[in-house]
């Protein structure tokens, strides 16, 4: 008997008793509904509130007061605004270094806005906005790689890029470059200045390997362009008309002395047409030359008012586009020669540089007092006195270098006359972005050549240390 029940309460403990395990899994189900719930519910309440803020043990009457903040140190004295400011509040001091933030950002980037200015729009069912985003999340975390995306469009206020090594950093300049180009198809730069050489680099922006340089005795280079196909690039000098021809393809300099019809002493600028077909050479007193490139003689002369500061072919080669010292700008047919429009440029006493645009779009011209107006293509075909697009006077020296980059979204404007004069213009917002060039950093010196590589990828300035000054423009991905 005793055996019998050792046996049972020893199967109750290792297999439980069936009736009892359910009895109380009713019991428990019932109360779950009942006065304990209420108990329950009343716990997780007191839980989730939040605890009333403790009273401080210790309480310093040095808080209260406003600590000031030496403003006399060399670290501080930028963020005075007169001398009276000796002193500053943290508080003030605070403000002045977040107004100082977003005025060199352009106004207050988004990420630092306040959740609650950025409202929903109303009407907007809330679950069908979570239901949206939480798509989107999941449709951006199947991806790989960079996650933050750039508009097609080059955003104005802030421009993106990145100082790289100089583009001639294996062979810089023992004088000033008077020009740097890339090539219109290969991922070359070209520089040259008055140490009478012309050199390659090939452009990575990590260390721009030098390919070749070509030294051109007693030859101080004004200017060097390549050939619209890139196969040959043509320097002139500063003192007489003779230019060289250097091919690249056969590897050979090519002197050229003289230029049948062509009746002047030197021979400084020229511009190079789009085809391929003219080069189109800047005499004195107002004249123009057509040469061609195949037989190298003059075809066609064109005379202007006062002395020429600035050419362009258009991006099509059928026009070019000449400004005077005296202020005016003519428009010329390339085939007949003649003259199919003037106008003075508005404001304009001396002017001293001029770029077109390749998309057919702008004209920008640039004066001795550093305004730079931009005007528009059209309306200076058709228009006896056309009135500019916008005015900008972000130079205080003469404006004596203009470039329009590929896609007509930047215009670069600067002056030989003064350190770090170079600005880059949003088009077609018509405004500097802020953060060109770099804030309170001598980088640049004094520009006397710009140009952007073939995609925008690249900007680059050459300068009077001998330096072709490199950038990488992070909106666009291509060279």
């Amino acid at each position: 008997m005793m055996e019998d029940e050792e046996e049972r309460r020893l199967q109750e403990l290792v297999f439980g008793a069936e009736e009892q395990l359910l009895q109380k899994l009713e019991e428990s189900d019932e109360g779950s509904v009942g006065e304990e719930s209420s108990d329950s519910e009343e716990e997780n309440q007191s839980r989730l509130q939040v605890p009333t803020k403790r009273k401080a043990a210790w309480e310093d009457e040095d808080d209260d007061e406003e600590e000031e903040v030496d403003m006399t140190h060399r670290f501080r004295k930028d963020f005075k605004k007169s001398d009276v400011e000796s002193k500053m509040s943290k508080q003030k001091l605070q403000q002045r270094l977040k107004d100082q933030f977003q005025k060199s950002m352009g106004g207050a980037p988004s990420w630092a806005e306040k959740s609650s200015k950025k409202s929903k729009k109303k009407g907007v069912d809330d679950s069908d906005d979570e239901k949206d985003e939480d798509e989107e999340d999941d449709e951006l975390l199947k991806k790989t790689g960079n996650y933050v995306g750039s508009s097609e469009s080059l955003p104005k206020g802030i421009i993106k890029l990145k100082m790289c090594l100089n583009a001639n950093n294996e062979n810089p300049g023992e004088d000033r470059l008077t020009t740097v180009q890339f090539h219109p198809s290969a991922q070359v730069v070209m520089t040259a200045g008055l140490d009478h050489t012309i050199s390659l680099f090939q452009v990575d922006g990590k260390t721009n390997p030098k390919i070749q340089s070509i030294h051109l005795e007693k030859f101080p280079v004004n200017k060097a362009c390549f050939s619209a196909n890139g196969e040959q690039v043509v320097a002139t000098g500063m003192k007489n008309k003779l230019f060289y021809i250097y091919d690249m393809m056969e590897g050979k300099v090519i002197p050229v002395p003289r230029v049948r019809g062509l009746n002047e002493q030197r021979v400084k600028e020229f511009e190079v047409s789009p085809d391929g077909e003219f080069l189109l050479l800047t005499g004195s007193s107002g004249y123009l030359h057509l040469m061609t490139m195949k037989t190298r003689e003059v075809v066609r002369s064109m005379k202007m008012n006062g002395n020429v500061c600035g050419t362009a072919f258009t991006g099509d080669g059928s026009k070019i586009f000449a400004n005077s010292d005296e202020g005016e700008v003519f428009i010329w047919d390339v085939r007949s020669s003649k003259c199919l429009n003037k106008f003075v440029d508005e404001g304009c006493v001396r002017g001293t540089s001029l770029a077109v645009s390749r998309d057919g779009l702008y004209v920008a011209c640039g004066s001795q007092s550093g305004v730079v107006n931009i005007y528009s293509q059209n309306t200076c075909l058709q228009d006896s006195s056309p009135k500019p697009l916008k005015a900008v006077m972000n130079l205080l020296t003469a404006a004596t270098s203009l470039r329009f980059n590929p896609n007509s979204e930047i215009l670069a404007i600067a002056s030989r006359a003064e350190d770090e004069a170079n600005r880059l213009v949003h088009i077609p917002s018509f405004t500097v972005f802020s953060n060109f060039p770099l804030f309170r950093k001598k980088t640049i010196y004094r520009s006397h050549c710009l140009d952007f590589s073939p995609n925008s990828g690249f900007y680059s300035v050459a300068n009077d240390k001998g330096r072709a000054v490199l950038f990488r423009l992070l909106h666009y991905k291509d060279f």
